[in-house]
């Protein structure tokens, strides 16, 4: 289904925002020449429930095929800031009151979430600039979450709304034009909640995580006969959902073990009669090894409802869990691991123990190996085994990010604990491990904490991987936290580089790397070795943990050195990174968005 849509425009009447349908669209104080010629295009299907759910297309002229060259793009899922995300920063300022907030934020009413596509060709005329915006409807506030962590010629595009608690499929085979290829709604997945990150299999299926709780509290049975008692939406224990190319369930999965996990480092609120650390977050797989990992993060319903103060540490969670995907449909969860604290753990101050808040894991690539990573964002320490096909997999810290502070800012101290570190990969060639951290907020660890500035770096793992088993690293003093290992095997920091130099918990929270090249015959291939990394500073408003929603590109050298491209630009303000926060959009004046995560996309025709 293909239609023209109104255009629209947004303005403000005293002190409160208005949204007026009309034929034109009308800005006041931003250049609007960009966007003085756009074509609309909408592509709806009819979900399970009856309704209509759609993606539109905002293309922006000729920008499309400026430079006559194939094009490589950058996918960005996005959510339009709203009045519930601006008064969190209030709400933090003033404990107890809201008053007087209201005045700073009257114009952050609920707007269209939308993928930004944007020109990511090196040379091209256009590079940097946003080419499209497809918004998605009926549904507002989606909070835009994850998508996949990396795309191949034919793959479905799975992002994920948090709080819509949706699965949206895109169809972004004739890109920079998106289409719908179907929805996932809350009533198809009973069994699990808060949509977090994907995983796409060779097949074009996929895996997502549901970080939260069965949608109703109480027993909720499963049709594979699991029985699991949960405490709601958005509560615990999580699920493991599989996915076709149109985003129709295959399978829904409970990540809980039957009897329960430690009670003692397992908080659920409401509690639950088996406590459970059962939250998964990140989600990788190894098809060959019929080997899935996924990381539990933290029962988030009760990270976002309080940001004021810190809920329980042990709401964060120090668990991995291994799966066996032999049989698709039906994985078996295989091991719990529980993550060690390390040197830097405080008994006053559990938060910051390495071992928690297992936001992401990233599994190994080659053959020859059988290991993967797991990080964890306030334990700030980056954790491994060698073999993720072991009955019990140990994990053991091999590197701090309190040790890899300097290198990204001088004015860092090396402390690692509540870096606030998110993404993490291994690069397809398994020499290099990407890593994303926003870096530690003013006063965390104490009044006179200054705080990090966040950034990426990118640690040589060659030696570790080629250790296997017999690998020695291991981070267990506070030198070798603040220093990197001592044994020789440890990982080594082969590049580093700031965003937003000076500025604490300002960094990036999400990134994802360049698998694309362009061959001598003007088709692009994939490749082993990247050259760029996109990152983007966003985490969840209502969290507390927000971010100046900027999308950087970053080069990376064949030795792993990273430094800012400062090509990429904003296409109104000239600076460098793609800024998110602007009056003016190619879907119309919607105002700041919120940019979370990214994918290189390259259409169909124009990859081998």
């Amino acid at each position: 289904m293909s239609s023209n849509s109104p255009r629209w425009r947004k303005t403000s009447i005293g002190a409160v925002a208005v949204v007026l349908a009309a034929g034109v669209v009308t800005y006041t104080g931003e250049s609007t020449a960009a966007y003085a010629d756009v074509r609309t295009t909408t592509d709806a299907k009819t979900a399970s429930d009856g309704k209509r759910y759609w993606v539109e297309n905002h293309l922006v002229g000729d920008l499309a095929t400026a430079g006559g060259q194939r094009k490589k793009w950058l996918l960005v899922w996005a959510g339009d800031e709203n009045i519930a995300d601006t008064l969190v920063k209030d709400v933090k300022n003033l404990p107890g009151s809201i008053g007087g907030g209201l005045g700073k934020v009257v114009d952050a009413l609920p707007g269209p979430d939308f993928l930004a596509v944007i020109d990511a060709t090196e040379g091209s005329p256009a590079y940097g600039k946003v080419v499209n915006t497809a918004t998605v409807g009926p549904l507002v506030e989606n909070e835009p979450h994850h998508m996949q962590y990396v795309w191949h010629k034919g793959d479905t595009i799975y992002a994920g709304a948090l709080f819509a608690a949706a699965t949206y499929a895109f169809d972004v085979s004739a890109l920079p034009e998106l289409k719908l290829k179907g929805i996932s709604l809350p009533t198809n997945t009973l069994g699990g909640s808060v949509p977090d990150a994907y995983w796409t299999l060779k097949d074009g299926t996929a895996y997502g995580t549901y970080m939260g709780g069965p949608v109703v509290p109480g027993p909720h049975v499963y049709a594979n006969g699991q029985t699991v008692v949960g405490n709601g939406f958005a509560g615990s224990p999580g699920a493991l959902i599989r996915f076709d190319r149109t985003g129709k369930v295959l399978s829904q999965t409970s990540a809980a073990t039957p009897q329960g996990d430690n009670a003692k480092l397992c908080a659920n609120l409401p509690r639950l009669a088996a406590p459970t650390c059962a939250n998964p977050h990140g989600i990788q797989a190894r098809e060959d090894l019929n080997t899935l990992v996924t990381s539990d993060y933290a029962e988030p319903r009760n990270i976002i409802l309080d940001p004021v103060k810190q809920p329980s540490p042990y709401l964060r969670r120090p668990t991995v869990r291994t799966w066996d995907i032999t049989d698709r449909d039906n994985p078996k969860l295989r091991a719990v691991s529980y993550l060690q604290d390390g040197p830097r753990a405080d008994p006053a101050d559990p938060l910051h123990a390495e071992s928690r808040a297992v936001m992401e894991t990233t599994v190994t690539n080659l053959p020859h190996h059988k290991g993967a990573f797991a990080q964890t964002m306030q334990g700030g320490a980056v954790h491994y085994t060698p073999d993720i096909t072991a009955a019990e997999p140990h994990w053991y810290e091999v590197f701090d990010d309190g040790a890899a502070n300097k290198a990204i800012f001088a004015g860092n101290d090396s402390d690692g604990g509540g870096s606030n570190g998110g993404w993490i990969q291994t690069s397809p060639d398994d020499k290099y491990l990407y890593r994303a951290i926003s870096g530690r907020a003013k006063g965390a660890l104490g009044p006179s904490d200054p705080g990090t500035t966040g950034g990426v770096y990118v640690l040589d793992i060659q030696k570790l991987l080629a250790a296997g088993t017999d690998f020695r690293c291991r981070i267990d003093t506070l030198a070798e936290a603040r220093n990197g290992g001592a044994e020789a095997d440890c990982p080594t920091v082969a590049g580093a580089a700031p965003i937003n130099p000076g500025q604490p918990a300002a960094g990036p929270h999400w990134g994802a790397y360049d698998n694309f090249e362009l061959d001598a015959d003007g088709f692009y291939r994939e490749t082993s070795s990247p050259r760029r990394i996109a990152v983007s500073n966003y985490f969840v408003a209502r969290s507390g943990l927000d971010g100046d929603h900027r999308v950087n590109v970053l080069k990376v050298g064949p030795d792993g050195k990273v430094e800012l491209d400062t090509a990429f630009k904003d296409e109104f303000s000239g600076q460098v990174g793609i800024n998110f926060n602007r009056r003016n959009w190619p879907h119309g004046p919607f105002g700041n968005a919120k940019p979370h995560s990214e994918l290189f996309v390259v259409a169909d025709a124009d990859v081998k």
